[in-house]
């Protein structure tokens, strides 16, 4: 949990009991988010012991009594976003803004997170998927946030087959993009990344081009490589303020800019400087998201997994089992010994 800002611990808490509508699952298995590091750096207002996670699964411990169609002891996975699917946003198809902006994120924004032994599953008849017997927890554990934050950030980008996209950084989103674009049919995938472990994963999952930032300006880099062209579109998956720009800048006339990164821990503004927007009349489109949630979308992510089109496994660099959580942590936050995704196994 959060101790406070800057600092983690871990403590002991009761086991939940559900609401009517609710369940409790026991982990299995769960990934530690770079957004969970923003959160303790203070991205995030969020009360002192709010317990951190949003990317688990594991089984059925207890369903509250208005929930019908699953059973205790089934595996499940569970999105970050757990909508109420009753609200105006929810119902106007923006899950993930579920009764106001960014409101479908309720785990340890609102609710305490499911990085512990037993956690919370609100408005489950909605937000429970089952897992395949042919998919490993590690497996559908990326369905919950790294693929469907991805994959959202190349479906924001529209592309047509053929067409060539940056992707901004080829931490576990952007390379979830990198796969994204491929299924897409992207007919070049720029991905930009400094790496060298990253700039291989990026590769694997059907990356044509790498651009190293370290070696010299990426916009430059990226039109070079275009031939002064630019790209149909971009993705920013890092969340800084140089990158989003570098997103604008690197788009062609009527190109897309699809925003998934996390911009909270820095401060600064996000700059539309005029020559790459135009002046704001060059037919560029911004789209921003949160992650889409809900059972429907899990159960598209898992068949993915299961028909083989995508392993997202090689970005798991580390394994922990629970009682090295801490350790797990730090190492996200320093990005030590090459770390991708560390997965946190349960007893």
């Amino acid at each position: 949990m959060i101790k406070r800002v800057g600092e983690t611990e871990v403590v002991e808490k009761p086991v939940p009991e559900p609401g009517p509508e609710e369940a409790i699952v026991r982990t299995t298995a769960a990934l530690i988010c770079t957004s969970d590091v923003h959160t303790v750096k203070g991205a995030l207002p969020v009360p002192d012991g709010r317990t951190l996670g949003h990317e688990s699964v594991g089984v059925i411990h207890k369903l509250g009594s208005a929930v019908t169609g699953f059973s205790e002891g089934q595996r499940v996975v569970v999105c970050a976003v757990t909508p109420c699917y009753r609200c105006s946003a929810c119902q106007r198809g923006f899950t993930s803004q579920c009764g106001g902006a960014l409101g479908g994120y309720k785990y340890t924004v609102q609710m305490d997170g499911n990085m512990a032994e037993y956690f919370v599953v609100p408005a489950a008849a909605a937000n429970l998927t089952p897992i395949p017997e042919t998919i490993s927890d590690e497996q559908a554990a990326y369905c919950c946030d790294m693929l469907t934050t991805g994959f959202m950030g190349v479906e924001h980008c529209y592309l047509q087959f053929g067409e060539t996209v940056a992707i901004f950084a080829q931490g576990p989103v952007g390379l979830s993009a990198t796969i994204g674009a491929q299924l897409m049919g992207a007919g070049r995938i720029i991905a930009v990344e400094s790496r060298p472990e990253r700039q291989a994963l990026a590769k694997r999952f059907g990356a044509t081009d790498i651009v190293d930032f370290t070696a010299g300006d990426p916009v430059e880099q990226i039109m070079d490589l275009t031939g002064g062209e630019g790209t149909d579109a971009a993705i920013e998956a890092f969340g800084f303020p140089d990158t989003f720009e570098a997103c604008l800048r690197v788009t062609k006339a009527g190109g897309r800019v699809s925003n998934v990164g996390y911009h909270g821990e820095n401060p600064a503004p996000l700059q539309l400087p005029l020559d790459a927007f135009g002046l704001g009349m060059n037919d560029k489109a911004v789209h921003t998201g949160l992650c889409p949630g809900g059972s429907e979308r899990m159960k598209r992510l898992l068949r993915l997994l299961a028909s083989g089109r995508i392993d997202p496994t090689p970005m798991t660099t580390h394994t922990f089992g629970f009682d090295r959580i801490g350790e797990a942590f730090e190492m996200m936050t320093t990005k030590a010994d090459g770390i991708v995704k560390p997965l946190i196994t349960f007893p």
